[in-house]
């Protein structure tokens, strides 16, 4: 797959899980966060006051494996350094907060499946 196609594949899992939280009465915080770590996917605020730092898998097959196999413990740390990064750039160190992963399998169709995990760590 191209890049470009990975990238808009990716945009596209992220966009679907986005509406998913805001289903699930949660607030998009913040998209895309980047500094030189890494990236943060999405910043929802929970409806408990709980922030979510959400990491998106998204795949067009399991022909590479499920999404959540690409979620190693190197990358659940980063993940961590991540959601801490954020809260103490926003003030928020002290603040309740939990990493998920959200697992999107988008068919050839366009239809798709989200399976969400949350609180990883």
């Amino acid at each position: 797959m191209q890049r470009k196609n990975k990238q808009q594949l990716g945009a596209f899992g992220e966009e679907l899980v986005a509406e998913y939280l805001i289903n699930e009465s949660a607030e998009i915080i913040e998209r895309n966060w980047r500094i030189r770590e890494g990236e943060i996917d999405i910043v929802a605020l929970q409806p408990t006051g709980t922030f979510a730092f959400v990491e998106v898998k998204t795949r067009s097959s399991l022909s590479f494996g499920h999404p959540f196999e690409a979620i190693n413990r190197v990358k659940a740390q980063r993940m961590q350094r991540l959601a801490l990064g954020w809260l103490a750039t926003h003030g928020c160190l002290g603040c309740e907060y939990q990493i998920d992963v959200a697992a999107v399998l988008v068919a050839i169709d366009g239809s798709h499946t989200i399976e969400y995990r949350a609180n990883l760590l």
